[in-house]
């Protein structure tokens, strides 16, 4: 399968066990560490119960940006209102969203650390964001129960043949050519003189949230990169003589 876990930050081991093992029951076995407090630990494996496999090929990370680079759609779960509005859903409506990108393309839903979650940074590399609901007396989850939950989610939509069956027929933009098409905008803004006026500092995280929901294509993403290259190089002639003109030839 093309959907990976990833874990951020995450500081007891015993955590990573217990997720690798509710990640084997559902048949998922990608599981990604972003900078673990402590991993390999005997705690993991003890926890895991026989995920050990899980747990042997687990990737670890420094950083988010690194564990994404690859994926073309990218889900964080939250359990927090945010500074800026995000699209959020409910598992099911995830699961349906990441079976469906799977087919062209790599998906990772990410957990927060246990204490804090994920940080904005991190939620603005994220298409959707995902969160559980719960009763209201009592809504706290663990790590392992989180990802049980959304592991079951996707089991079911990866079984289910009319999402399987849907295809985008061209890949999703990987979240690193996101962050070179980001990188891009932001040059053309500088060159342009295209400034947060209001003095928020929110304006490449607004853009991002709006480039985000879109879900880009390879084609969508290279078709916007022309066309900040033409405007850069219309930029760089702007003050050049004009060409001397030819003859037309009969």
């Amino acid at each position: 399968m093309s959907i990976s876990i990833v874990l951020v930050g995450i500081s007891h081991p015993g955590n990573i066990g217990s997720a690798a093992r509710a990640m084997k029951t559902m048949g998922f076995s990608s599981l990604r560490l972003v900078a673990p407090a402590r991993f390999p630990a005997t705690e993991a494996t003890v926890m895991a119960a026989g995920a050990d496999d899980v747990l042997d090929n687990a990737c670890v990370y420094e950083d988010v940006a690194s564990a994404v680079a690859d994926c073309g759609l990218i889900i964080g779960t939250t359990a927090r209102s945010r500074h800026l509005p995000w699209r959020v859903v409910e598992p099911r409506a995830a699961a349906r969203e990441a079976a469906v990108a799977s087919r062209d393309g790599k998906v990772a839903v990410l957990f927060g650390a246990e204490r804090t979650g994920l940080s904005n940074d991190d939620i603005e590399r994220c298409q959707l964001l995902l969160s559980i609901p719960t009763g209201s007396s009592y809504t706290s989850l663990n790590v392992a129960m989180a990802v049980q939950v959304v592991a079951y989610e996707l089991l079911l939509a990866m079984r289910d043949e009319g999402a399987a069956a849907a295809e985008h027929g061209v890949p999703l933009a990987s979240a690193a050519e996101m962050e070179h098409f980001y990188a891009q905008l932001g040059q053309v803004m500088e060159e342009v003189d295209f400034r947060d006026r209001n003095g928020e500092g929110h304006l490449m995280a607004r853009i991002r949230r709006l480039f985000n929901r879109a879900v880009m294509d390879q084609n969508e993403v290279n078709i916007l990169r022309g066309i900040l290259t033409s405007v850069q190089g219309r930029r760089r002639r702007a003050g050049d003589p004009h060409p001397p003109r030819t003859e037309e030839r009969r």
